[in-house]
């Protein structure tokens, strides 16, 4: 298939596609003569699989290890669940601090009667380090 019905079904852009082929994300299509790639099943697979991925928050480095992983039948999951368990706490890292954050401006918005002069306002007493 051309990389526009690719890109269809991946729901990628052409754009995308050619940056995962130039990242070896994806492997270079075979060509055929008119000079068009000529994509498989098994690249919309893997396009499928990095779009997943990509969407759970892995990284393109990532993706690539957990694509070298994923060729490795024989191996053991241990590898594989240890790089989602990473993945996890790293997110879950995240959220805490997003969590923080979003109190932090809870309780700033919440002090700030939305009016008066600017210079008596909690928002920028705090954000400047004063005691207000």
């Amino acid at each position: 298939m051309k990389i526009g019905e690719l890109s269809r079904r991946v729901a990628l852009g052409i754009d995308t596609i050619r940056y995962y082929e130039r990242q070896d994300l994806l492997p270079a299509p075979h060509r055929l003569a008119s000079g068009y790639r000529d994509y498989s099943d098994d690249d919309v697979a893997r396009l499928r699989f990095i779009r997943r991925a990509k969407a759970l928050g892995f990284t393109l480095v990532e993706i690539r290890e957990l694509l070298a992983l994923s060729g490795r039948h024989e191996d053991d999951m241990g590898t594989l669940k240890a790089a989602a368990t990473a993945k996890l706490d790293d997110v879950e890292r995240r959220l805490a601090e997003l969590t923080r954050m979003r109190d932090g401006l809870r309780k700033l918005v919440d002090a700030c009667p939305g009016h008066g002069a600017l210079q008596q306002c909690p928002i920028l007493g705090a954000l400047a380090g004063d005691d207000a």
